[in-house]
């Protein structure tokens, strides 16, 4: 049996304050993309914000990790280390951060195009963005593990053609930042275990424009797609809180705007 980590009130209200700290950090590292900075230089900028927030990384020396953000560029689609390369204009950057905050997690991922974008990356992005909503908003507390994975992938296929990695995927987050139980992107709904309160779950779509057939470089991090296609990554922390209802811990509003148009409620319970 998997053993997964429910939290209560108290303990999410911490994985907020981590949650925020990752929100703010990346909002600096959003602002701060443009054709000729370096992804070292945004990697930078993250170390600066996790010391004034007297937060910890949780990506710094993971399993050797030498960064606090991953930074992957175009056909990169996760877990690039950060160098001295310049970004180009028309470049897809996904970034991914965490924070820890009195021993709790917050995780979360973002994709955006480096000055003037091609209309099919912006499409690229936007599919990927929205297919983590909707796998957020299929959350229920008594509903499964799986109805979250489908809703990904029926979004995205609904879309048009995607890749959509196989042996990468959501998972629980907590008192560590990788957790039981893993979530797939991609499968049929009603499977795996229930969803009750205080779980907390990191959804994280990563698509390509190519196929989903991936590869990893030499440095043993960066994920490429074998084809050489552009991805997208988006990811966001989120909890089935005690009054039944989600929140999600890294984003500003808590998911408000983006779950209420798709007719979900957030918690009240979380600020």
């Amino acid at each position: 049996l998997m053993a997964i980590e429910f939290k209560n009130l108290e303990q999410l209200k911490l994985m907020r304050r981590a949650g925020l700290v990752v929100a703010e950090t990346l909002e600096l590292v959003k602002a701060a993309i443009e054709p000729g900075i370096s992804t070292n230089h945004l990697n930078e900028i993250a170390v600066k914000h996790l010391k004034k927030s007297n937060a910890k990384s949780n990506f710094l020396n993971y399993h050797g990790y030498p960064a606090v953000i991953c930074a992957s560029v175009n056909e990169q689609i996760v877990h690039g280390i950060p160098n001295d390369n310049k970004i180009k204009n028309g470049d897809i950057v996904s970034i991914d951060f965490g924070a820890i905050v009195e021993g709790w997690h917050g995780d979360s991922a973002f994709s955006v195009v480096a000055g003037d974008a091609d209309k099919e990356d912006l499409k690229l992005l936007a599919t990927c963005e929205e297919s983590m909503w909707r796998g957020i908003a299929a959350a229920r507390v008594g509903g499964k593990l799986t109805d979250i994975s489908c809703a990904i992938e029926e979004y995205i296929n609904s879309q048009g053609k995607y890749g959509i990695l196989r042996e990468y995927g959501g998972h629980g987050i907590g008192s560590a930042m990788h957790q039981e139980p893993h979530v797939l992107n991609f499968g049929a709904p009603g499977m795996g275990p229930e969803l009750e309160v205080g779980i907390a779950l990191a959804i994280e779509p990563m698509i390509t424009r190519g196929t989903h057939k991936t590869k990893v470089l030499e440095d043993e991090w960066t994920v490429v797609s074998q084809d050489g296609s552009r991805g997208a990554h988006f990811e966001h922390t989120f909890t089935l809180a005690p009054d039944g209802k989600p929140f999600v811990l890294t984003a500003f509003d808590g998911g408000k705007s983006d779950l209420g148009r798709l007719g979900v409620e957030i918690s009240s319970l979380i600020s």
